[in-house]
């Protein structure tokens, strides 16, 4: 799922925990999923901004370069605005769009 397509919110939402309950049985179980669905969108994040931050990437910086640099910024202020990786996998847990395999159900 792009972060880029979800429903997620960019703001901060009181969750029901029951509904995040539900989903696995445990509510400890479903915070676990969804720290580690944030750390994957969030890994993910950030190796695609620092690819499009690299194409702007110089060796010397220089006044004039600074201010020529919109661009880069324009690019960084679109990554801050975008919802919080929490945000995203808690709303793909609440979608079940997240697959979780235990180690001990075989």
């Amino acid at each position: 799922m792009s972060i880029k397509n979800t429903a997620a919110e960019k703001t901060t939402v009181t969750r029901d925990t029951i509904l995040l309950e539900e989903k696995t049985g445990n509510i400890y179980e479903s915070l676990v999923a969804i720290s580690k669905r944030a750390n994957q969108i969030s890994t993910e994040t950030k190796e695609e901004l620092t690819q499009k931050l690299q194409e702007f990437a110089t060796s010397t910086d220089n006044l004039e370069e600074i201010f020529e640099n919109r661009e880069q910024i324009e690019i960084s202020k679109h990554y801050e605005k975008m919802p919080k990786p929490t945000a995203v996998a808690t709303q793909e847990l609440l979608e079940d769009k997240i697959y979780m395999r235990k180690p001990e159900d075989k």
